[in-house]
């Protein structure tokens, strides 16, 4: 498995092929959000049905959480899959849809 970091996407690659991604962007982006300036939403997660429960999906939110923090933003989640991680990784408690603001 190897996984592949993009500007604000992180890709999981198995013999050449994506199977997983974790997607996160800076908030604030469009019409309807203000600027806030630090904070990525991570905001989509997926991994190939053939590769589920393998903990693929645990390790592209870490790496996303970890990139997110090296760029020293913060975090949030409207991804049900990284809410969860969050809450259960970083104690972060579940409240809104956008929720599970670290740092």
């Amino acid at each position: 498995m190897e996984y592949i970091t993009y500007k604000n996407r992180i890709a999981a690659v198995v013999d050449g092929e994506e199977v997983g991604e974790v997607t996160f962007a800076p908030q604030g982006r469009g019409p309807q959000h203000p600027e806030r300036d630090g904070v990525y939403v991570i905001n989509h997660t997926y991994v190939d049905d053939r590769l589920r429960g393998q903990g693929i999906a645990s390790e592209l939110v870490r790496r996303a959480v970890e990139t997110i923090e090296q760029r020293g933003g913060r975090v949030e989640a409207t991804c049900s899959y990284a809410q969860l991680w969050l809450a259960r990784n970083r104690g972060c408690e579940i409240t809104s849809p956008l929720s599970c603001p670290i740092r």
